[in-house]
C-alpha cells in the first residue's frame, strides 16, 4: 500500500506500474511486445523500445490504435488508488475534506482584438506573422496544417475570445499554458494550480493586468498557505464538485507538470477530472500539448523533408562515416527509411525518463478515447521550448543551445504559448472533423520545431548537439 496522499500508485514502484499499464495497453495489438514489456528486467534503460510500439501497432490500424489507448488508460485507472479507494471511486463517492468557493478577478485592460505573437524580441501580426509563419514552413519547422491553422485564426479574430466556453486551465501558472493568451484575448478562464502565495499571486496579476475573467478556488478551510488555489492530487473531489457548479461548456485543459513520478500521479487526477466531466457534462472538451520529444507517426510530407535534408549533408560525410563507425552505428542514423510512409519519429529522450513519457502517453490516450467518443478534443504537437523545467536540466540545456545546426529551432516560452494557445481557438471553433486514424489527429497542425524533418534520427545527434551547446551556454 502506498503511503502517499491523494492519487498514488499501488506501491512505491514507479517502474512495476509503467510496466503493467504499457503491458496492458499492447496486449491486444502486439502480444509479442505485452510480453517482451511483461519480461523487461531494466525498465529505466529499455522504456524507450517499448512505448516505441505503443504506436508502431497502432499504425494502419485504427480499432487497433484505440484499443492501445482505451487498454492502457483502463489499466492505469484500476491500478491507481486515492487515498484509500480506488481512482475511480474517488469523485462522487469520497467524503470532502475540503470545500471551494469561487473567488472572480476581472481584469480592466483592453481586449487584444487581433492576434500577434512574441517572437525575437518583437510581435508579429497581419503580415509580419504570415511572413513569419511561410519561413517556418519552409524551413520545415511546422507543418503546413500547422500554418494553416493559425492563419484561419487570424483570419477570425472573434474566435480567440471563446465566448461561451469557460477554459479551466490545470497549471495555470505553467510556462506552456495559455492561461495568459486567454486572458488578454478576453475569455472566461478558471485558473488552477497549487495554493501556494507565490503561485497564486503571479495568477491574480495576471489576471487583474488582462481584459479576461479568471476565477480562482477559494479555500474555507485553509492550512496556513494561500486561501487561493488547490492541490489536485490531494483535492480531486472537492476540485471535481466546485466545477460541477459552473454553467455553460467547459473546456478542461491539462498543462500540469511535476517532476518524476509526481507528474504521472497528476497526469491520471487530471484525467480522473476528465472522465468525471465529461461522462456528467457530455458537452465539455479537452486540451493537452503534446510535446515533441515522444514517438509519433510522421506524415509522409515531413519524411520527404526529412530525407532530402540527408541527402543535402552527403557532403558532411568526411564527418559523419568516421563518427558512426567510432559509435557502432548509434550517431547520425537516418530519420527514416528512403519510402516510409508514414515515417516513425521516435524522439524519446532518455534524460526525461521513463515517468515523463508515461505521464505524456497518458494524455494521448485519453484525446484518442475521447475523440472516439465524441468529445471536442485539441490535442496539438508543441515546439521543443526553453522552459524552467528543461533547461534546469543541463544536458537538455546543452543540447537545446545546439538544436540549431541540426535544423531544430527551440522556442521562447512566450512564443509557443501564444501559439499553442491560438490553436486551441482554432480546434474549439473550426469544427473540422477527426481524421482516419488517431496517429494523423496528433500529427495535423505539429509545430514539431524541425525534429520531424530533420536529417537525423534525433537520439542519434543529441549528444552531438549538446556537446555543440556546452560552448554557447558557457558564452
Amino acid at each position: 500500500m502506498s503511503t502517499l496522499e491523494g492519487v498514488s500508485f499501488p506501491s512505491e514502484s514507479t517502474s512495476s506500474a509503467a510496466r503493467t499499464v504499457v503491458s496492458a495497453a499492447l496486449r491486444k495489438a502486439d502480444p509479442v511486445g505485452a510480453r517482451a514489456v511483461e519480461n523487461e528486467t531494466n525498465w529505466r534503460r529499455n522504456y524507450l523500445t517499448h512505448f516505441r510500439r505503443t504506436v508502431e501497432a497502432g499504425i494502419g490500424e485504427a480499432p487497433a490504435a484505440r484499443a492501445i489507448a482505451a487498454d492502457g488508460l483502463r489499466s492505469a485507472h484500476d491500478l491507481m488508488r486515492f487515498n484509500d479507494v480506488a481512482l475511480d471511486d474517488a469523485i462522487g463517492r469520497t467524503a470532502l475534506t475540503q470545500a471551494f468557493h469561487t473567488r472572480t478577478v476581472q481584469g480592466s485592460a483592453p481586449v487584444e482584438t487581433e492576434l500577434s505573437v512574441p517572437y525575437r524580441g518583437e510581435r508579429l501580426s497581419g503580415k509580419a506573422l504570415l511572413d513569419q509563419l511561410d519561413a517556418w514552413v519552409t524551413q520545415g519547422v511546422v507543418t503546413r496544417s500547422f500554418s494553416e491553422a493559425i492563419q484561419t485564426v487570424q483570419d477570425n479574430p472573434d474566435w480567440l475570445r471563446l465566448d461561451g466556453d469557460t477554459v479551466v486551465v490545470l497549471g495555470a501558472g505553467a510556462e506552456m499554458g495559455p492561461y495568459r493568451a486567454l486572458l488578454r484575448w478576453g475569455a472566461e478562464v478558471v485558473a488552477l494550480d497549487l495554493p501556494r502565495t507565490d503561485v497564486q499571486g503571479r495568477i491574480r496579476t495576471l489576471a487583474e493586468e488582462s481584459a479576461g475573467r479568471a476565477h480562482l478556488p477559494a479555500r474555507i478551510v485553509t492550512n496556513g498557505d494561500d486561501d487561493s488555489g488547490a492541490d489536485l492530487l490531494t483535492e480531486l473531489p472537492a476540485v471535481a464538485h466546485w466545477l460541477d457548479g459552473f454553467d455553460g461548456r467547459l473546456v478542461l485543459g491539462n498543462y500540469c507538470y511535476a517532476d518524476g513520478a509526481t507528474h504521472v500521479r497528476v497526469s491520471m487526477a487530471a484525467d480522473a477530472l476528465a472522465e468525471h466531466l465529461t461522462r456528467h457534462r457530455p458537452d465539455t472538451a479537452l486540451a493537452f500539448l503534446a510535446t515533441p520529444t515522444d514517438t509519433f507517426a510522421v506524415p509522409v510530407e515531413e519524411v520527404a523533408r526529412a530525407n532530402e535534408a540527408y541527402a543535402r549533408r552527403s557532403a558532411s560525410k568526411v564527418l559523419r562515416t568516421p563518427l558512426r563507425v567510432i559509435s557502432r552505428g548509434r550517431l547520425l542514423q537516418r530519420n527514416y527509411p528512403p519510402h516510409a510512409d508514414p515515417g516513425l519519429c521516435d524522439a524519446l529522450v532518455p534524460q526525461q525518463g521513463p515517468n515523463y513519457a508515461l505521464a505524456k502517453r497518458l494524455q494521448r490516450w485519453r484525446a484518442t478515447t475521447a475523440r472516439h467518443d465524441g468529445s471536442t478534443v485539441s490535442l496539438n504537437v508543441a515546439p521543443a521550448t526553453r522552459t524552467r523545467s528543461v533547461v534546469k536540466n543541463k544536458a537538455l540545456a546543452a543540447a537545446y543551445a545546439g538544436a540549431h545546426r541540426f535544423g531544430v529551432e527551440i522556442f521562447d516560452p512566450a512564443t509557443s504559448n501564444t501559439l499553442m494557445a491560438a490553436l486551441l481557438a482554432y480546434d474549439l471553433r473550426a469544427g473540422t472533423a477527426p481524421q482516419a486514424e488517431p496517429w494523423q489527429d496528433e500529427a495535423v497542425n505539429a509545430a514539431h520545431g524541425g525534429l520531424w524533418t530533420a536529417a537525423y534520427e534525433p537520439r542519434s545527434a543529441l549528444g552531438l548537439a549538446a556537446v555543440l551547446g556546452i560552448g554557447a551556454l558557457r558564452g
